[in-house]
């Protein structure tokens, strides 16, 4: 369940959700560009846009013909959500479950751009969580900008691979200021870029984006999914919670949340995992840290709903093992039972090219010694 939507469910009994101050000052920017992070060595050259990126109009009906479907079943078991003193929870669940249905996501957008490799998104995506940890960003933060980059390039043909860091950059703007109290500014995203674009840049492409996103559904802007990160959340809350306990206060373990989180932005990072939808993909990475019959009451997807998911993903639990455990770390300004809502960042991208090398060769390669510490 995404902070948006606890904040809802909040205002419904009349609470308020308050969060803590933070202040987030520009000279704190750890993150280097993206142009500077691995694109030689990837052959990504981000360059400035030298005229206005046009967009492209999508028509309102037909607009997913092209868009393969993830993997979708019917097997789905009743709300596994308690009872609650605010609403229906069989009503709260079908309607988490509808918004799946509704913000379409598929890897067949490469089809659409044939200069854009899926190294790029990986790179851009790997960027973006570590400029999302230099401003102490919330994890479903990221994760709405990943889920809006993926559904606006669905919309658009051609892109050019100088084009990426503007959009990743635009699309995290957009989602910091969804989900967070004191969002960055907007001198702060033209900043991390290292001077590659500007504000009036980032505003021009922030329109286009919201407008492609609002025609391509024909519905609304279409800006609140339920996440991969809101959905493990949510799954990993109901199998810590005791009996009476509220819903909506935080009752697991921050460690085993963090190594958690730490697997589904490894998966997210590869561009198979649209094959699958968010809340498979959360029951999978849930799979692999508890009992499987918990993961699959707590989640409401039957076995053979998550098992493909859960196989797919056995290589990436395979690398995260041989970099060791993720830090639980601490944040100037953020509340210790907050802490490991911030998005962090470690060396997904080295993480990613063993699981590679598994897929290939079917024999997970040891990573060098001086990849597997975890820091930053």
């Amino acid at each position: 369940m995404s902070r948006r939507s606890v904040r809802l469910l909040r205002r419904s009994e009349n609470a308020t959700c308050q969060r803590g101050k933070v202040t987030k000052q520009s000279n704190r920017i750890k993150a280097q560009p993206l142009s500077k992070l691995q694109c030689e060595k990837n052959q990504l050259v981000l360059k400035g846009v030298a005229k206005p990126p046009v967009l492209i109009d999508t028509s309102e009906k037909g607009v997913w013909e092209d868009a393969a479907p993830p993997h979708t079943h019917s097997l789905v078991r009743p709300s596994p959500l308690p009872n609650l003193g605010w609403g229906s929870h069989e009503d709260v669940w079908v309607k988490m479950v509808d918004r799946e249905k509704n913000y379409r996501h598929s890897k067949n957008f490469m089809q659409k751009h044939p200069k854009i490799q899926p190294r790029m998104r990986s790179i851009l995506l790997d960027w973006l969580i570590e400029v999302s940890e230099a401003y102490t960003l919330q994890r479903q933060t990221f994760y709405l900008a990943q889920d809006y980059f993926d559904r606006f390039m669905l919309t658009q043909d051609n892109i050019e691979k100088g084009m990426l860091q503007l959009i990743g950059i635009t699309c995290l703007f957009i989602a910091s200021k969804m989900e967070e109290a004191h969002p960055p500014t907007l001198l702060q995203m033209a900043y991390v870029t290292a001077g590659t674009y500007y504000e009036e840049e980032i505003l021009q492409m922030e329109l286009i984006i919201l407008k492609s996103l609002l025609v391509a559904q024909a519905l609304s802007w279409n800006l609140c999914p339920e996440t991969g990160i809101s959905w493990l959340k949510l799954y990993f809350q109901l199998a810590s919670m005791s009996a009476g306990s509220d819903l909506l206060e935080p009752q697991f373990p921050q460690d085993a949340y963090v190594q958690m989180a730490r697997l589904l932005d490894l998966c997210i990072l590869n561009i198979n995992s649209l094959d699958f939808e968010y809340r498979v993909l959360a029951a999978s990475v849930l799979s692999h840290f508890i009992q499987r019959e918990t993961a699959e009451t707590v989640s409401g997807l039957s076995r053979d709903a998550v098992q493909p998911c859960v196989d797919w993903m056995a290589p990436y639990v395979e690398s995260v093992n041989w970099f060791g455990r993720a830090p639980l770390k601490d944040f100037a300004g953020i509340k210790e039972e907050n802490r490991h809502d911030v998005q962090m960042h470690t060396n997904y991208m080295s993480m990613l090219d063993v699981c590679q090398k598994e897929e290939i060769s079917q024999f997970l390669t040891p990573p060098n010694s001086t990849e597997k510490s975890c820091t930053h």
